[in-house]
């Protein structure tokens, strides 16, 4: 007697576990780095390059991702990532240098690079498509809700703890997770295709300084270091898509932008996370140089958009099944684009409770863009490219991410040094806004690009054949007549 299928709420909250532990170790160290620098006998400057690490790390192995699930299979490798995650945890609270955290780091990174893509392929492999939206809502919480936390956890400890509870943190996070996913997660192999080894070289010589360089440009003195790693990254990768061309499995497969809906959702994808990229780094930095308030206080106005995310897990198969991807993503986008936009008009004497609204509703529309585009994406991909898909997607997922902190601090440079501002203004912030938010607003654009019928499967929609158009020749045909 075989045993019965988890309830899929119960294999997506795992995977969103082990998301939420990776996405927040990303941005929990920011706040923490003066207090681990004073401790280690550093300068915090020379230690920022345990966040650089942990960002090469990923851009390194998240390529070979796809292949590893398919060789070993996607619940043995998630399992070992989440280990090889846990136990780089441990090393990085017991170190007693420098070197040995951003070894570590590096070594965590790796780990991390595995959760985010396999997890989605297991959810893909594990879940009936009818289920995905539900599935994917509960996932992408905790991973929207990870790098908004992770800045007021990080001063929280430090402030009250030692800095290195930050890594402790994840050790029961972790246990947790590698039972669970031996207890509720089957294993579904694929055919795993040859390594391109090749191929993972010239990926990590393009995203390594992409990433690197994207940091860079972010700091203040280093942009022209961070500009030269851009350039390198984008030669690289240059080199590696004409080569991909001529190899049969390339381990990031270009040829996957001609699968419609994968292409569309990527493109408008990256495009909004460049302002949801954008938000961790703008909003603290406004609320605490141009409203003044102290680190704990603006912590607790980022939580307002991870408390959006939350309430979107409930709304958003509803809205989906009755109004289908297309024109969800379009209205959303458009609301998603405003609620933010709103940000660059705060002032210090609107009531707090009037922005943490505005913010709570910010999250909640760019939590659904998320869960729609992570779920449409894969509506026409082929089951044996479910692997090689979301290693392509979230490739260019942490990408843009990375991509959306370096348009916020060039717009606010750029409008700081047009003012000749020393320090930020709000007006400065304001700029800063607008940019980030423009942006993203083409990707409304995209959304058009969506068909009626895409993923009537997922959402349950049934599609409508009325529409503004042929209302249109309706009333013209009566008035002729």
């Amino acid at each position: 007697m075989t045993a019965p299928r988890p309830h899929f709420r119960t294999i997506a909250l795992i995977v969103g576990a082990a998301v939420f532990m990776e996405q927040m170790d990303g941005t929990i160290l920011a706040t923490a780095l003066p207090d681990m620098a004073h401790d280690l006998g550093v300068s915090a400057p020379s230690l920022s390059i345990a966040l650089t690490s942990y960002l090469i790390s990923l851009a390194v192995f998240i390529p070979a991702s796809g292949w590893m699930a398919d060789r070993f299979g996607p619940r043995r490798i998630f399992r070992a990532a989440i280990l090889l995650f846990t136990l780089a945890s441990a090393a990085c609270a017991f170190a007693p240098n420098v070197s040995f955290l951003v070894a570590a780091r590096f070594v965590q990174g790796m780990g991390g690079a595995m959760m985010i893509p396999i997890g989605r392929l297991l959810l893909f492999r594990n879940i009936e498509k009818r289920q995905m939206v539900q599935a994917m809502s509960w996932v992408l919480v905790p991973a929207m809700i990870g790098p908004i936390v992770g800045p007021p956890v990080g001063g929280f400890i430090v402030t009250y703890f030692d800095w290195r509870w930050i890594f402790f943190l994840n050790l029961p996070i972790g246990a947790a997770g590698l039972a669970l996913v031996g207890r509720f997660i089957a294993e579904i192999p694929g055919e795993a295709p040859r390594f391109d080894g090749a191929g993972m070289i010239l990926t990590a010589l393009s995203l390594g300084p992409l990433l690197f360089g994207l940091e860079l440009v972010s700091h203040p003195g280093q942009t022209g270091a961070g500009i030269g790693l851009i350039l390198l990254g984008l030669a690289a990768g240059f080199v590696y898509l004409r080569r991909a061309r001529r190899v049969a499995e390339p381990i990031l497969d270009p040829r996957l932008m001609q699968v419609r809906t994968f292409r569309t959702s990527l493109i408008a994808g990256s495009v909004t996370r460049i302002a949801q990229g954008a938000h961790p780094f703008l909003l603290p930095l406004m609320m605490q140089l141009g409203f003044g308030l102290s680190a704990a206080q603006s912590g607790l106005m980022t939580l307002a958009t991870a408390l959006g995310s939350i309430l979107m897990k409930a709304v958003a198969p509803h809205v989906l099944r009755k109004f289908g991807f297309r024109d969800s993503l379009i209205v959303g986008g458009l609301l998603a684009c405003f609620c933010y936009g709103l940000c660059a008009f705060f002032q210090p004497g609107w009531p707090f409770a009037l922005m943490f609204a505005i913010l709570v509703t910010s999250g909640f529309f760019m939590s659904f863009q998320f869960t729609a585009y992570n779920t449409i994406a894969y509506d026409q991909v082929a089951a044996e490219k479910l692997s090689s898909a979301t290693a392509f997607y979230t490739t260019f997922q942490q990408l843009m991410l990375s991509v959306g902190i370096c348009v916020a601090a060039m717009g606010l440079e750029g409008a700081m040094a047009a003012r000749g501002h020393a320090t930020p203004a709000l007006a400065d912030f304001s700029i800063a806004w607008f940019l980030v938010c423009g942006i993203s607003l083409f990707a409304v654009i995209w959304n058009m690009q969506f068909r009626s019928s895409d993923g009537v499967d997922f959402s349950g929609h049934t599609p409508r054949t009325w529409s503004v158009r042929q209302a249109l020749r309706d009333m013209r045909g009566l008035t002729n007549s």
